[in-house]
């Protein structure tokens, strides 16, 4: 793609059931196969509404490559290409992007629904255009009504993605990261005051409410109401990016060994497109495709129990990924940051299911926990080190490892905090380490 800062670069664009676009599957296994290559990243993003974004994020992810590269250790005879996934998942416009003008830290706001993050809910989630017209017009008020209160909940529930068969009232089946079992999130079920009321106090915990916009009464819980509607569209595309790795990005790799069975890829992601790739180790990819050489999770934003043979809480199951780790020919990297309060304080609490304490304090974060912030958890072996000790040569030629990236991973601010900060060299030198690219 001209204007990419790495080449040969490719693009890969999916639709939410996982078909990728003809020319780009086309353009990507004649052209891996024709240039020689030993290896191919592939990067997936995570929320995001335009394409463009998208594209100014893997120049920015992709230009310390080069450099990394040119700096000396490179494996002998290596030739690296480098494709950017591009699938429809959605952000909020409030939701800060550091190094994104556009996407600055702003000031803390009553919640209202602008243009930009309405349009993206039309178009990307999708929502019907006189429920996000209600929806705007709910939050332009804030009512301090519980009938209004009621009304915005069932409106932003109502947009979660359809379950499989067997889904509890015909809507939501079980969590696929195997942390939930057969359960609803409680956030689509319980009493929408209540959840209202933990979402509003997380979000004063991180300082996305301060106490001067609190208002009296109900008008508080707006803030939490807005979170629900934040954290039902997530619920649908953490579903998604479920579906585009296992069904789309999973049998485009099998194709690819098969037309270069030489080339080794490594994969990569941020946010839900950690969950991207993890999952396209599962079913999608053919059983007996050996071409996946690492797997680098950033501020990955799914159950930090996906990968455990056996779930701590319920040893008669495991993760959804359970022992998939084995079918990559290296390690598996996940590189999680204390500073992503997206992942440390709303994904727990979005995550809950029905029936658990659902009080803020009271909430159990080990059981709801997200790997981008704590970690890969319940895996034998795991490593755990510092992003120094990473740098230095400490990851290991196979199985899990944990990187704390929070030296690095520290911008931004609420309700996300560093969640998007993930274009750094550090970073970009973990890939390649990770995929034995450069020593």
């Amino acid at each position: 793609m001209a204007g990419m800062c790495v080449e040969p670069y490719w693009e890969l664009t999916f639709d939410a059931a996982g078909d990728i676009r003809p020319g780009d599957r086309d353009a990507l296994i004649r052209g891996a196969a024709g240039a020689g290559l030993t290896d191919l990243v592939v990067f997936a993003h995570g929320w995001n509404n335009e394409r463009s974004t998208a594209t100014r994020l893997y120049d920015r992810f992709f230009a310390p490559f080069p450099g990394v590269l040119g700096g000396g250790g490179v494996t002998d005879g290596a030739r690296v290409g480098y494709a950017g996934v591009f699938w429809p998942s959605m952000h909020f416009a409030d939701e800060p992007i550091p190094d994104f003008p556009e996407h600055r830290v702003a000031a803390v706001r009553p919640p209202s629904l602008d243009p930009a993050t309405r349009r993206a809910l039309v178009e990307i989630l999708p929502c019907e255009e006189a429920v996000a017209d209600r929806l705007a017009e709910l939050l332009a008020r804030r009512p301090e009504d519980r009938a209004s209160l009621d009304e915005f909940a069932g409106l932003a529930r109502g947009l979660a993605a359809p379950g499989p068969p067997g889904a509890v009232d015909g809507r939501y089946g079980g969590d696929e990261d195997g942390d939930i079992g057969d359960a609803p999130p409680a956030m689509l079920t319980d009493d929408a005051r209540r959840v209202c009321e933990s979402f509003t106090a997380a979000l004063a915990s991180v300082g996305a409410v301060p106490p001067e916009l609190f208002g009296g009464g109900l008008k508080k819980l707006w803030h939490g109401a807005y979170e629900l509607l934040r954290q039902t569209s997530y619920f649908t595309m953490k579903r998604r990016a479920g579906t585009v790795g296992r069904a789309g990005l999973g049998p485009l790799l099998g194709e690819l060994a098969r037309s270069a069975p030489g080339l080794r890829v490594h994969l990569a992601g941020h946010s839900f497109g950690a969950r991207l790739v993890s999952f396209a180790l599962l079913r999608g990819l053919p059983a007996e495709a050996a071409c996946v050489a690492s797997l680098t999770l950033l501020q990955g934003a799914f159950s930090h129990y996906a990968f455990a043979p056996r779930l701590p809480f319920a040893s008669d199951r495991g993760g959804a990924l359970g022992g998939l780790h084995r079918r990559v020919r290296g390690p598996v990297v996940c590189c999680h940051s204390r500073h992503d309060t997206a992942l440390g304080v709303l994904y727990p609490l979005a995550s809950r299911v029905s029936g658990d304490d659902g009080s803020l304090l009271g909430l159990d974060g080990s059981r709801w926990g997200a790997l981008g912030h704590g970690g890969i958890q319940a895996v034998g072996g795991c490593a755990r080190l510092s992003l120094r000790e990473a740098l230095a040569g400490g990851l290991p030629a196979d199985g899990c490892a944990n990187v704390d990236a929070s030296a690095v991973v520290s911008r931004g601010g609420p309700p996300s905090g560093a969640h998007s900060d993930i274009c750094h060299a550090e970073l970009a030198r973990v890939v390649l380490l990770a995929g034995r690219i450069v020593r």
